[in-house]
């Protein structure tokens, strides 16, 4: 009997051992199946909304007959160059990209073009390349018009009311949106500064002055700790201008280690981006003013409708080939409509849509 036993384990390690070579001998290091395979590099997890945008758009492409391979960056640079040159090797025929930089894939684009890869940029415009497909995203200057349009009307600066005090935040440097949502806040707020109607006591008002790089809240936290102890010990802070959700927390993590938010001191008009989980649940808390409502789904679905069309030599549907330069090419693009959302429309807007349940802003 232990002859047998015997006997059979060298067998069983034989068979596995050939099969373990078989496996590697047919492994070409690519991913293998019948479907095309569409890569997908978002930069981070630490913001919902992209974790959000990656499975919509993978649900998406799979509903189409695609293989996905989904890869978050960690807000690293390098992570992203890797996820993206890993995709290339494993074969894929499209990749949509929403960068971590968008001036540092240069070079693994170029690799894109040679193996005839298609890019779609999304949300995020990728800079410096010729090798861009088409780009997905929302009208982005409108994006800051209406963050300025929630500050203007909640002071009544249209009424003729002021002056009051502001100050401003903008996105991440090496994010091209952001420009665009500084130019389409100042157009509404420069004339009040102008005018004296809005009072920046900082006086840090440049682009270059106001980035937050990475979008990071705890680096805005630390700015706003810094404004508000060298210029508000006895001045109050009627408004901010923050660009985006994450950067509204921050700002507000600071204001209430000052005393804001109470009865005697209640929080200034603060905008924001993006309708987070968390910053729904401060607006129907009353510190959070308002958000811009980006449907994500929809956006993953023009992307992935850009993807397949791009395979098939179809045509895309665009509404703007003027705007979005990335130093090579303007790339054609599709600007999906952002909303603005505050405590009076976030049901009808977030709940009712769907886009969130009552039980997950509670």
């Amino acid at each position: 009997m232990k002859k047998v036993l015997s006997v059979l384990m060298i067998l069983s390690m034989i068979l596995g051992l050939a099969a373990c070579g078989s496996s590697t001998a047919s492994s070409t290091g690519k991913i293998e199946g019948t479907g095309k395979v569409a890569g997908i590099a978002m930069p981070t997890k630490s913001s919902q909304r992209w974790v959000d945008d990656g499975n919509n758009m993978s649900e998406s492409l799979k509903k189409l007959g695609y293989q996905t391979d989904l890869q978050y960056a960690d807000n690293n640079v390098q992570n992203q160059i890797a996820q993206v040159e890993n995709m290339i090797a494993k074969g894929a025929k499209v990749l949509i990209i929403a960068s971590v930089d968008a001036t540092t894939l240069t070079d693994v684009l170029k690799q894109a073009h040679d193996a005839k890869i298609q890019v779609i940029s999304y949300d995020r415009l990728l800079l410096n390349s010729a090798y861009v497909s088409y780009y997905a995203t929302f009208d982005n200057f409108k994006v800051g018009v209406l963050q300025a349009n929630s500050i203007e009307k909640a002071l009544g600066l249209k009424e003729g009311k002021g002056p009051f005090n502001i100050e401003l935040f903008a996105g991440s440097p090496d994010d091209n949106n952001s420009k665009f949502f500084f130019d389409g806040a100042m157009s509404v707020l420069q004339p009040y500064i102008t005018s004296g109607k809005l009072v920046v006591k900082s006086k840090q008002t440049s682009y270059a002055q106001i980035g937050t790089l990475r979008w990071d809240g705890a680096t805005a936290q630390a700015r706003m700790d810094n404004i508000l102890s060298k210029n508000y010990n006895s001045a109050k802070v009627d408004a901010v201008l923050s660009p985006y959700d994450g950067i509204s927390i921050g700002i507000i993590s600071s204001l209430k280690g000052v005393g804001y938010g109470t009865k005697n001191q209640p929080m200034p008009i603060i905008s924001g981006q993006d309708c987070e989980s968390a910053s729904v649940k401060s607006i129907i808390a009353g510190e959070q003013s308002s958000s811009i409502f980006k449907d994500t789904r929809i956006l993953a679905a023009k992307a992935t409708e850009m993807a397949d069309n791009a395979l098939s030599g179809k045509t895309t549907a665009v509404n703007d080939t003027k705007s979005y330069d990335t130093g090579l090419k303007i790339v054609p693009s599709f600007l999906c409509n952002p909303i603005i959302v505050d405590k009076a429309n976030y049901k009808k807007l977030l709940i009712d849509s769907k886009y969130y349940t009552e039980a997950e802003l509670k």
